[in-house]
């Protein structure tokens, strides 16, 4: 029997395929590695950590003026994009206290609580569940007798759209989510141009300005819709505080927002030129990722108009911040920083590049990023917002 030999074409078109499935998939795709072994998730998220630290005073301020202004007999909270592992109940923790503070200042009994954990239908939630335990005994030991009825629930499913009833929230917190993608968009996988942002994984200088504006379009149709939901959801005075990986220029191409993935599209170049993988399989990968600027997030919530902005700003995260503060040479940062990354982003580049792709990966992403000096500062957006009357 005959065979056909694949042309580059096919290659190509088969990727553009494959690309698609991932897009269909990609709910399900999209998730941290699971358990809390030396490679979970839980056990490398030290920059997820920073970013909560830090974020940590907006949040407290929403909550106390929610606690003082509206507190009905339940309180309902919704931790959007919620992870697992230690940082999972950090915003849970801060909505608990609060809260039975609040209610012992004023003398009243505090109302039931009730906090929603919200991840992709991938996510580990059973490592989160199992920690419940320690967080209930952890919040009586720390609030006596005012802390009373908590209930904690798992929500699967992608927070652009409804997860909860209308007027049921009044809190929603948001953390390492938003510059998330419900999807790669739509021009990246486009037949008339299907290798249009060829040897890049995501948005870098050398990336045409249609790739640029695909990402932005992107960007704005899937915050708008996760604004619109939460609009339906969030009750009347509710409140939001949400951080995210973003930044504070114009130029979308910066280096704070591009290292990062150029560091990734260079350690993917080995395996190519090695012929482990084929050149169109890199083409054709695209990340559903984008870091926004203030201004581009603003602009969104102003046009959706549901919410009323109290607070807009940033925070840096620094190269430290990989190596949970610490000051450590290049060699144990690159290490630190391939573990974080094959926490974050195996699940989506072994399906695409196949599963025995990712030991070799880092092992080159470590060299690339020991060959480097450039000790790049990260923005995070942080965001505290109210529900319009």
């Amino acid at each position: 029997m005959m065979t056909k030999s694949l042309t580059r074409q096919d290659l190509i078109l088969g990727q553009q395929k494959n690309m698609e499935n991932d897009d269909k998939k990609m709910h399900q795709l999209l998730h941290m590695k699971a358990g809390t072994g030396e490679q979970s998730y839980a056990n490398n998220s030290k920059v997820q950590k920073a970013i909560l630290s830090k974020a940590s005073p907006v949040l407290v301020e929403a909550l106390q003026d929610l606690c003082d202004k509206n507190m009905p007999e339940v309180m309902t909270m919704a931790d959007l994009g919620c992870s697992s592992g230690p940082n999972s109940l950090f915003a849970a923790t801060h909505f608990t206290n609060i809260i039975c503070k609040r209610c012992s200042q004023s003398g009243r009994s505090p109302p039931e609580l009730c906090v929603y954990m919200n991840d992709l239908p991938g996510h580990d939630f059973n490592t989160t569940f199992k920690s419940l335990p320690a967080f209930h005994e952890k919040m009586r030991r720390e609030n006596g007798q005012e802390f009373g009825a908590c209930y904690v629930y798992g929500v699967a499913g992608s927070f652009h759209h409804r997860l909860f009833p209308s007027n049921s929230l009044n809190f929603v917190h948001s953390s390492s989510a938003l510059h998330w993608l419900s999807q790669v968009p739509p021009e990246m996988s486009d037949e008339s141009d299907p290798l249009i942002n060829k040897g890049k994984i995501s948005i870098s200088e050398t990336s045409p300005a249609a790739v640029i504006k695909a990402y932005q379009k992107q960007f704005q149709k899937d915050f708008s819709s996760f604004l619109e939901a939460r609009s339906k959801e969030v009750v009347p005075g509710g409140r939001m505080v949400l951080s995210f990986l973003g930044r504070n220029v114009a130029n979308p191409t910066t280096e704070s927002t591009s290292l990062f993935w150029d560091y990734i599209g260079h350690a993917f170049q080995a395996p190519v030129q090695q012929g482990v993988i084929e050149e169109e399989k890199l083409d054709t990968y695209n990340a559903p990722y984008y870091e926004a600027s203030i201004e581009e997030v603003e602009r969104e919530i102003v046009k959706e108009g549901s919410f009323a902005i109290d607070k807009l700003g940033s925070f840096m995260i620094t190269w430290d911040d990989i190596n949970g503060g610490m000051r450590c040479d290049r060699a144990t940062t690159a290490m630190n920083l391939g573990k974080a990354i094959r926490a974050v982003h195996e699940s989506m580049f072994g399906n695409h590049f196949g599963e025995g792709i990712m030991d070799p990966f880092i092992h080159k992403l470590r060299e690339v990023v020991v060959a480097d000096t450039q000790e790049i500062e990260h923005v995070n957006v942080v965001i505290s917002l109210i529900r319009k009357g």
